[in-house]
């Protein structure tokens, strides 16, 4: 996986993204509704795209926001995306509705997730589904890749941990390549150590919908299906890089006795916020 930074020029990032989206130079050109010719200046550096060229040419590649400021910097314009501090006062309003979403996903877990995979907040249920992993892996940051994927972590619980792992590690490389983002491709490398399939094994991973987990907890199996979602249509980085992932009961029996097990514990808060105490 290449790493290139605005130094670069602004060609050889489009080209690497271009390479990213698997498309010709024709393909993108059609899309963006340029010659083939007038793109492959841009890319070899001999021409200059305009700022709405770029702004064009991001949205047919799908370059994400923090991606795409590096683009405009590199073409000689200034960021257009700000990023602030999910902490900041104005984005209060995003805050309260991540609590609310999860809060009322109780007594089902339900996480807040950032784009380096690390926990931001947590419900009640989550809390309650990762009791028995290390204490070392919940040291905030808590990522949530390692807390799941670490012999120490909530893999020791998991009967179907092969296919878990597999579900984790392909969505974690597909990440990392379509982010760009050099410390998702690390964390790849980290996490992957921690069983047997390698890079190589996880990148042809079919992407499936939903991914199901049985859990051996509160002394039966569990059985889940998770789902993930994110903001759409945001304009700062810090929001349009979140995402909440949900974990649902798969059937009766997961429902009642995890509801149970929630509800036996009111001391619990109702969500846990992790931000203050990241890195």
């Amino acid at each position: 996986m290449t790493t290139l930074s605005n130094s670069d020029g602004v060609g050889p990032l489009l080209r690497e993204w271009r390479r990213r989206r698997k498309l010709s130079q024709q393909e993108l050109a059609l899309q963006t509704e340029i010659s083939a010719r007038h793109l492959s200046f841009i890319e070899t550096g001999r021409s200059r795209p305009s700022r709405a060229l770029v702004h064009r040419l991001a949205d047919s590649l799908e370059v994400p926001l923090r991606q795409r400021n590096t683009l405009l910097v590199a073409a000689g314009y200034s960021p257009l995306y700000q990023e602030t501090s999910l902490d900041a006062p104005r984005l209060k309003v995003v805050r309260e509705a991540v609590d609310r979403l999860i809060t009322a996903h109780n007594p089902y877990p339900a996480l807040a997730v950032d784009a380096g995979e690390n926990i931001l907040s947590m419900n009640r249920g989550a809390q309650l589904l990762l009791a028995d992993v290390s204490p070392a892996l919940l040291v905030p940051p808590v990522n949530v890749m390692r807390v799941c994927l670490h012999p120490e972590g909530l893999a020791r619980q998991v009967v179907n941990v092969d296919e878990w792992r597999s579900h984790l590690l392909g969505r974690l490389y597909r990440q990392s390549v379509y982010s760009g983002r050099e410390e998702l491709r690390e964390l790849y490398e980290e996490v992957s150590t921690y069983g047997p399939r390698s890079m190589k094994d996880c990148t042809e991973l079919s992407d499936t919908i939903v991914a199901s987990i049985r859990v051996r907890a509160l002394g039966t199996e569990l059985r889940f299906f998770s789902t993930i979602t994110t903001f759409g249509a945001a304009t700062d980085i810090t929001v349009a890089e979140l995402s909440l992932e949900t974990m649902h009961p798969a059937n009766a029996h997961t429902a009642t006795v995890f509801s149970a097990a929630v509800e036996d514990q009111p001391d619990r808060k109702d969500t846990m916020s992790l931000l203050s105490r990241s890195a």
